[in-house]
């Protein structure tokens, strides 16, 4: 009995994440509020009517996908953040550039419904963002240059530090996108120079901060 309710549970695990990988690959030519759900089924191979088995709604699709595109981020900036010195802003840009060469339409969403028409998204990708930014500010607090520092000021520089990691994810995308399959040379410098702005921007936060309460 408990090896047949196996096979049941994961056979809707994988008609779960076929809606989810559907969703993402339609959504790389458009918004969520524009996706409908006849489509995704569509995608699948599945009546509309096994869609709700597995979400109440495409919001609610848009929210799971948020939750596989950032969620599993977390422990990997916390790994990030934790590095001492100048390392970490390198190990910071490297995590980004690597992430987005992986995973390009779930950044693409993410940068998409972030301030996209589907509001239970654009609170999911808040809240994923705030967790983040409260993790980091953890991970400064450590730091020697912490000293004198309330957590309100932490806090402020942790969201300038995720907000750059976003910004240099849009960038390494643009990039990703651009890029001619045919000369490798000039995408490969393109992401170089990405790397140097975005770890120059980074340093920018960084010496700001020890000058913040002079």
């Amino acid at each position: 009995m408990s090896h047949t309710l196996g096979i049941r549970q994961a056979q809707k695990q994988k008609t779960r994440q076929a809606f989810l990988d559907a969703a993402l690959t339609l959504l790389e030519e458009q918004s969520l509020s524009s996706l409908g759900l006849r489509e995704v089924t569509r995608a699948v191979g599945v009546a509309p009517t096994a869609f709700y088995r597995h979400f109440r709604s495409t919001a609610d699709l848009g929210v799971a996908l948020v939750d596989e595109a950032l969620g599993s981020l977390h422990p990997m900036v916390r790994t990030t953040v934790a590095t001492p010195g100048a390392e970490r802003i390198t190990r910071a840009v490297r995590l980004i550039a690597d992430h987005v060469a992986a995973h390009p339409a779930h950044v693409r969403f993410i940068a998409r419904e972030r301030h996209g028409g589907v509001q239970p998204v654009r609170k999911a990708i808040r809240d994923q963002l705030a967790r983040f930014a409260a993790e980091v500010k953890t991970e400064l607090a450590k730091d020697p240059e912490a000293e004198g520092w309330n957590d309100d000021d932490l806090l402020m520089l942790a969201h300038l530090y995720v907000d750059q990691m976003l910004i240099t994810a849009s960038l390494f995308l643009e990039t990703l996108e651009n890029e001619d399959p045919e000369s490798p040379e000039p995408s490969a410098a393109e992401r170089e120079r990405v790397a140097r702005i975005a770890t120059r921007q980074m340093r920018l936060i960084s010496l700001g901060r020890q000058h913040w309460l002079d």
